[in-house]
C-alpha cells in the first residue's frame, strides 16, 4: 500500500467572480521512506500541492488517500488531527517564536496532539530531538542567540516531536548559505536513510532537488514529468558535456 495516492487532484481559487485553476489533475504516490523533491517554478503549483498533502487545504475535486484513508473531505479540525499525527512541517523562514527558548520552541505542537504527556516528558522529549540534531548544548537559547541554521535544526526538531511518518520542506534551505544548506540536506538523509521518515522537499532549486531520490516536476498545474535523482543528475552531466 502506498503512503500516499493522490488521484486526479484540482485545485480552483475563486477571486471575485474570477476563477484561478491551480492544480490541473495532478496524480501521484510517494511510498512510505521515500524521499521525493517536488520541483516548479513560481505559479507552478507545488506551493497548492504542498498545502494539500499537508493537510493544509482541500482539493476541489479528486481524491486524497494518505495511510489507506481518503481524507479530501475531510473537516478542518479532522485535517488538523491528522496533520498532529502524521506530518511534520519544516518551512523557508524558520516559523520560530522569537522570544522562546529553542526547548519550548520545540514543545509547542505537542500542545495540540492527544497523547496528554506530562510537562516533564514532553521537555525530556524535546531535549531529546534537539540532541538528535545536534543542538543538546543550545537548549536554552532563544532564536536570535542562533545562526540561521541553527533556527532551522530548532524548527526541525519541532517537526519532529510528535513523530510524524511523513516530513514536509517548503524551501527549507532559501534563507540559509550553501555551506548550512548541505548541513540541513544531509540531515534529511539522515531522518529518511536511519529512521525511514518520508521526506517531501519542495523546491525551485535543481541542487537542492538532486539530495532526494525521484524529482517530481510541475508546471502549470500539472505533473510534467517524474525522473530518479541518478538519472536528472546523468541528463545534467550529459548536457554539461556537450556544451
Amino acid at each position: 500500500m502506498q503512503l500516499i495516492e493522490l488521484l486526479d487532484i484540482r485545485k480552483t481559487y475563486h477571486i471575485g467572480d474570477v476563477a484561478v485553476p491551480a492544480l490541473n489533475g495532478v496524480s501521484m504516490a510517494v511510498a512510505r521512506g521515500e524521499f521525493i523533491a517536488l520541483m516548479g517554478t513560481s505559479g507552478s503549483g507545488k506551493s497548492t500541492l504542498m498545502n494539500i498533502l499537508g493537510c493544509l487545504d482541500r482539493p476541489t475535486s479528486g481524491e486524497y488517500w494518505l495511510d489507506g484513508k481518503e481524507i479530501s473531505r475531510f473537516s478542518a479540525d479532522k485535517r488538523a488531527e491528522l496533520r498532529n499525527h502524521k506530518i511534520g512541517f519544516v518551512f523557508q523562514n524558520f516559523n520560530l517564536l522569537a522570544r522562546t527558548s529553542a526547548l519550548d520552541n520545540v514543545t509547542l505542537p505537542m500542545a495540540y496532539n492527544t497523547e496528554n504527556l506530562p510537562e516533564r516528558l514532553s521537555r525530556q522529549r524535546a531535549a531529546e530531538m534537539l540532541d538528535r540534531v545536534g543542538l543538546g548544548d543550545r537548549i536554552d537559547h532563544v532564536p536570535s542567540q542562533l545562526s540561521g541554521g541553527q533556527q532551522q535544526r530548532v524548527a526541525i526538531a519541532r517537526a519532529l516531536i510528535n513523530r510524524p511518518s511523513i516530513l514536509l520542506a517548503d524551501e527549507p534551505t532559501g534563507n540559509l548559505d550553501s555551506h548550512t544548506s548541505g548541513d540541513i540536506l544531509r540531515l534529511f538523509e539522515q531522518l529518511n536513510g536511519e529512521q525511514g521518515i518520508t521526506v517531501i522537499l519542495v523546491t525551485h532549486d535543481a541542487n537542492i532537488a538532486h539530495h532526494a531520490k525521484r524529482l517530481i516536476h510541475i508546471c502549470d498545474g500539472v505533473i510534467e514529468n517524474e525522473t530518479s535523482a541518478a538519472q536528472s543528475q546523468k541528463t545534467a552531466t550529459a548536457a554539461g558535456d556537450v556544451k
